[in-house]
């Protein structure tokens, strides 16, 4: 298991900006070429329609969060059955009606659904991981396997984001991120999963107040650039933000940011505006 680590799929190092549809099912092709990804698209078409007017604390819209988390699980070399329940983790805490998702995509994907809400991560014994062998791709994998990579994509978005939670909720995530899941991901093989989830959990537990401000001014910046593009770019100067490990780095970058968004903002406005139809 260890001598074969090395192979294990790198996710990118950062997903600064919000992924597509288009985006995700270029990776899973990358990593599954005849993959039949019209079931993704189904997927990301049943997550839009029950999560359409629900939004996350940042206030973006819920679906951001879907196709973040089936993005890096898709990073991860899954392959597209465990990309749909990715897409339709949530869908719980949604109007969607029960058994609607075993009956659109098979009680396989349901259960595993029910399973990443369910299972303790502690629990998940390495053994019946091979994210670090070179396997065949027509191979599915293990059910906690893919639980496994749901449950690491999904925390880890949620600390890419974790700037609009409570300060309490927030360092509780972050000590259980430090403490057990980064280590379990690191464990497993998954090494730069691992690498910015303790990089991400360290900046919660141990922020400095400039870097507090430069995460609040950019989240305002943001409020000057147009609607549609504020999450885009919000998370992009988040995430690398969090990179930037001293004092002078972070004022450099968010003064960039600071005398850069005015144009920015304007050349956004001048493309949606081109682009609109007539």
């Amino acid at each position: 298991m260890r001598a074969g680590r090395r192979l294990a799929p790198r996710p990118s190092r950062r997903r600064s900006a919000t992924p597509s549809l288009d985006d995700i099912l270029a990776v899973v092709r990358k990593h599954h070429r005849h993959a039949d990804t019209s079931l993704i698209q189904h997927a990301h078409d049943e997550a839009a329609l029950w999560h359409a007017g629900q939004t996350r604390r940042s206030g973006d819209p819920f679906l951001t969060h879907c196709l973040a988390v089936a993005a890096i699980v898709a990073d991860i070399g899954m392959p597209a059955p465990v990309i749909c329940a990715a897409l339709l983790h949530d869908v719980e805490d949604s109007p969607c009606p029960p058994g609607r998702v075993a009956e659109h995509f098979g009680q396989e994907t349901a259960d595993l659904i029910a399973a990443v809400r369910t299972a303790k991560l502690s629990t998940i014994p390495l053994t019946a991981l091979r994210f670090g062998t070179a396997r065949p791709a027509a191979l599915q994998p293990a059910r906690e396997e893919a639980v496994l990579a749901i449950r690491l994509a999904d925390r880890l978005h949620n600390l890419r984001t974790i700037a609009f939670v409570a300060p309490t909720r927030r360092y509780r995530v972050a000590r259980e991120t430090l403490d057990v899941i980064a280590p379990l991901a690191r464990a497993a093989g998954l090494t730069d999963v691992s690498r910015e989830l303790h990089d991400l959990s360290s900046g919660v537990l141990q922020p400095t107040s400039t870097a507090a401000v430069t995460t609040r001014t950019l989240s305002m910046l943001s409020l000057l650039l147009p609607t549609p593009t504020r999450a885009r770019w919000r998370e992009e100067w988040h995430a690398e933000i969090a990179t930037l490990t001293t004092r002078r780095t972070r004022t450099r970058f968010t003064l960039r940011v600071l005398l850069g968004t005015p144009r920015l903002s304007w050349t956004l406005r001048r493309t949606a505006f081109r682009e609109r139809p007539w």
